[in-house]
């Protein structure tokens, strides 16, 4: 099986990459995102997260599995992210994190469990998914904050 960190991601550039190369030696905190969620707010704190943790790559993996919350274009993600939390941390083209067509990134990610027990699908936008140097992986529901995952 190929190592989580070595699975090929598409970014919303159309530009192909790794997670390892994302995290240049660092911890990744995984993020599937939506612009039209209750959770959008947290684009910025994460954006800081981002630009103050030197060894933290925020990754946002947009989806619109759940209630239509990422409707956008690639073009209209990245203005909407650019222009309303200065977002400079990576973004992926959209993907499914749930179900058949699931990226395999989330393949693997889902599998991990929280602290309250869950494992298995995605429960919504922005659960969080902190990616440590040693591989370790700790889970987040969507409605914790960005700054409690550190």
């Amino acid at each position: 099986m190929t190592n989580l960190m070595d699975v090929n991601v598409n970014l919303i550039d159309g530009s192909t990459t790794t997670l390892r190369t994302l995290a240049d030696g660092g911890r990744l905190l995984v993020v599937n995102v939506a612009s039209a969620c209750g959770n959008t707010r947290q684009y910025a704190d994460l954006q800081r997260l981002h630009a103050e943790q030197k060894d933290l790559t925020v990754v946002g993996f947009p989806c619109n599995q759940f209630g239509g919350q990422e409707p956008g274009t690639h073009e209209e993600i990245c203005a909407f992210t650019e222009e309303r939390y200065g977002v400079t941390f990576p973004l992926t083209a959209k993907v499914d994190v749930n179900g058949p067509n699931r990226h395999p990134i989330y393949a693997a990610l889902c599998e991990e469990v929280d602290d309250e027990g869950h494992g298995g699908d995605v429960r919504w936008n922005f659960e969080k998914f902190l990616i440590n140097v040693d591989g370790s992986v700790a889970r987040f529901k969507p409605a914790t904050s960005p700054n409690a995952v550190l």
